[in-house]
């Protein structure tokens, strides 16, 4: 990959960071007083924040924001009363509104039944032993040990795009190709904005984005139908796929394919840099986890309580209904923050504390029910490569004491923007 390359696909990184705003404020404080004075918000507590919506852009429909685990839970669980179409209108209308979390009721159930064997565990481990640790090992940090230092983030911004698009299927030797794939689909996450001057244009290069991604996948897609689908890549299984006498054509392959690609690199490099800073920051709990690997996947599920990248939901409510004496109309939009919820005293004991020995109970991170991110085993699976290999090759890894120290930030896609590390 060329420098101008990795130069573009870092910028298109940042953007869409500053993007989702939040740096400038403490936003667990600000949650801990919400929680405790105003449970139910009745009105948009991101829009305040200025971080623009997924949603359709409707001024007309109320927003009321939920603070608490309780009431999170309860929305997050109840697909009937609290839905999820809306989203074809805003960030799925970058995707001709095919997009699975855009999706209620039979429809979603069906499509969800016909894709969930493709992401089991089974299928990934499998992925995990001939790919995923391989490429983690082998392309990325063996020729990175004899430099001594790193800013672990450019690591952690390419592994992912390169796992998943080994994954899915693309041909492994033209990387220039995957970085611009890559690009176009960090382009779109930046489409939604707020400011109204911004929006047009973004939303155009989001389409445009969209379109060449779309192109693409259908090519490669193509291909792979053409070859007989035998292989066991992810476009492979798709074709393969049934359910119910169902399966899926070229063009539901692309589309879900390309609906994958935004949240598939940019989830995993967040969650993996703030597991980092949050074991960086505790040097003898990362020697435990050093010394005893089955820790790894404790961490990882702390940190994502700890410290989300989705760091809020969105749902539309079905009927009236009523949250702790606070009448909730039909047709509002409701605003969970999954950061707050995640940090809630009544749902966690000493709840501000890192702990990977905590007791295990449900948070929000990768969301929950029926539209859980269906990719969460593949994230995992790749992050806990990365971390073991990092124990395996860098010995002593500690944060570089002549650089800043790492700050997790953002009010929404939240993770460190640097972290820089040296090693023996």
């Amino acid at each position: 990959m060329s420098e101008q390359e990795q130069s573009k696909l870092e910028q298109v990184f940042a953007n869409v960071a500053s993007n989702y705003r939040g740096a400038d404020v403490d936003l667990h404080a600000v949650y801990r007083d919400m929680r405790q004075n105003s449970p139910v918000l009745q009105e948009n507590f991101m829009a305040r924040l200025g971080v623009p919506s997924i949603a359709g852009l409707d001024v007309n429909r109320p927003t009321f924001t939920l603070f608490k685990y309780d009431d999170v839970m309860a929305v997050m669980r109840d697909h009937v009363n609290f839905t999820n179409g809306f989203i074809a209108e805003g960030l799925g209308s970058f995707f001709d509104g095919l997009i699975l979390t855009a999706m209620d009721g039979e429809a979603h159930k069906s499509i969800r039944n016909l894709l969930q064997p493709v992401f089991m565990p089974e299928t990934v481990n499998r992925w995990k032993e001939t790919r995923i640790d391989r490429v983690i090992r082998e392309e990325y940090l063996e020729p990175m040990v004899a430099r001594k230092s790193a800013d672990i983030m450019e690591f952690a911004l390419h592994f992912p795009i390169r796992v998943i698009y080994a994954l899915i299927g693309f041909p492994e030797d033209r990387p220039e190709d995957i970085e611009q794939y890559a690009a176009w689909a960090l382009a779109i996450l930046a489409g939604p904005q707020v400011d109204p001057e911004k929006a047009a244009a973004a939303r155009a290069a989001a389409m445009e984005a969209a379109k060449a991604l779309y192109d693409v996948v259908k090519v490669v897609v193509a291909q792979r139908r053409e070859e007989g689908a035998t292989g066991d890549d992810l476009i492979s299984r798709l074709i393969r796929a049934e359910y119910e006498g169902r399966s899926l054509d070229d063009h539901d392959i692309a589309t879900f394919v390309r609906s994958l690609l935004p949240a598939a690199s940019e989830t995993t490099t967040r969650t993996f840099g703030t597991l980092m800073t949050l074991l960086l920051e505790r040097p003898e709990l990362l020697e435990r986890v050093r010394q005893d690997r089955s820790l790894v996947a404790k961490a990882i599920d702390e940190s994502v309580r700890y410290e989300p990248v989705a760091t809020f939901k969105v749902r539309q409510a079905d009927k009236d209904m009523v949250i702790r004496g606070v009448s909730i109309p039909k047709g509002a939009m409701v605003s969970c923050i999954v950061s707050s919820a995640n940090r809630d005293e009544d749902a966690f004991e000493n709840a501000d504390v890192f702990d990977i020995d905590r007791r295990v109970r449900p948070s929000f991170g990768f969301g929950f029910g029926t539209h859980m991110c269906i990719g969460q085993f593949v994230a995992k699976t790749e992050i806990n490569c990365a971390l073991n290999a990092i124990l395996d090759l860098m010995p002593n890894i500690r944060l570089d004491p002549s650089k800043p120290a790492p700050e997790i930030i953002g009010a929404q896609l939240r993770g460190p923007h640097n972290v820089h590390v040296i090693w023996d």
